[in-house]
């Protein structure tokens, strides 16, 4: 049985209720995946004032500031810095900033800018960030979400993977991770693409997430390679699902989502790293002990970012889609950059070091759980 379809406990409800005032604006497009390359424009939200983020005595650092993404994949962070989430109640007096980023890229740069100290972000973006600055602006500390991501197509157009030669496929951001999933699996069944321009046997079309549902409808598309709720939403469109990518990954699991530290803030303020590990941990509890009341919050949270929450036919499958937990999946973030160097998006990288679990494993050991001992032999010394 799948992690996804295995039976889940059903405690007593003790998922915290409210949401904070996650940004100053309304998000155009927030529900942009993680990646790097963008093809567009890449902007982010305003940050919102920094505020105590629960009672109690502040941690080393007066104040933190954490970015995530809108988006079912940061369920973890939707749930954990919500009024009263595990997050904000790990924090204590330690004042708490929240940005919502649209896209990889700008998480990145807002990383490097000290703007952010702690992001939850995709894979790829975490990658092309430490080679550029050459191993020295972050670490992975902590996993947050597995799968959500899939081809679907028109079932008019595409009924087996030899039909989709000659055909219009998007995924959501030139060298974002769907983008390069897309490539190397066509390379795989034997297209030839060029991973730049997308032309070749098939035509790959990076458009934002948002314009992907219209352009599916008005026939632009024959179908795309996109995450949840993307793909949901496509599905209640007409789309049918022409392959899970999780049946490309062994036990079904590859990362879309890990958390992701300033080097510098990690050195200075270890505890307050620890301490949001420890959120997320107990959030990925409460989402997996309560997935109803979970759903329920990141709708919420989604409407107040989007002004629109999402319908029970396109949340329902997209949150079921998702699975979050705690292990990072270093050995899919390495098939990744590997698939991204094949794809001639990535030059060959040197990721030694991107991974720092040691405070994950902490937390972990302190929860009664497992350590993580894996991570593809790119941990710290």
């Amino acid at each position: 049985m799948s992690p996804l379809s295995r039976p889940r406990r059903r405690p007593a409800s003790r998922f915290p209720g409210g949401l904070p005032v996650l940004a100053a604006a309304l998000l155009a497009s927030s529900l942009t995946a993680c990646g790097y390359g963008s093809a567009g424009p890449d902007t982010s939200s305003t940050g919102n004032p920094p505020a105590p983020a629960a009672e109690g005595e502040a941690l080393s650092a007066d104040e933190v500031s954490i970015g995530y993404f809108a988006n079912i994949t940061h369920g973890t962070a939707l749930v954990g810095l919500a009024e009263g989430g595990p997050i904000r109640e790990e924090l204590g007096g330690t004042a708490l900033r929240t940005q919502v980023f649209n896209a990889g890229p700008s998480a990145i740069e807002a990383l490097n800018a000290g703007a952010v100290d702690i992001t939850f972000i995709g894979p790829n973006p975490a990658i092309n960030g430490y080679v550029q600055s050459g191993g020295r602006n972050l670490r992975i500390v902590a996993g947050a979400a597995s799968g959500g991501a899939s081809l679907v197509v028109n079932p008019d157009n595409v009924e087996n993977p030899e039909d989709l030669r000659g055909k219009r496929i998007a995924t959501p951001q030139l060298g974002n991770t769907q983008d390069v999933a897309l490539l190397n699996y066509l390379d795989e069944q034997g297209f030839e693409v060029d991973g730049e321009s997308g032309t070749g046997d098939v035509t790959v079309l990076r458009i934002a997430n948002a314009e992907i549902p219209p352009a599916f409808e008005n026939g632009s598309i024959d179908g795309a390679w996109v995450p949840e709720p993307t793909a949901a939403k496509l599905v209640s469109r007409g789309a049918v699902t022409l392959l899970d990518e999780g049946d490309l990954w062994e036990d079904g699991r590859y990362v879309v989502t890990h958390v992701i530290a300033s080097q510098e803030f990690l050195a200075d303020h270890p505890d307050v790293v620890e301490a949001v590990i420890r959120g997320v941990v107990r959030s990925n509890a409460l989402i997996d002990e309560n997935p109803e009341e979970a759903k329920a919050t990141i709708n919420s949270a989604l409407e107040e970012l989007s002004g629109a929450a999402l319908p029970d036919e396109v949340l329902d499958p997209a949150f079921e889609h998702v699975e979050f937990l705690n292990d990072p999946l270093a050995g899919t973030l390495s098939a990744g950059a590997e698939h991204a160097v094949a794809a001639g998006l990535l030059a060959e990288p040197d990721l030694t070091g991107i991974y720092d679990l040691r405070l994950l494993n902490k937390v972990l050991a302190e929860e009664g759980e497992p350590e993580i001992t894996e991570d593809a032999g790119l941990g710290t010394d």
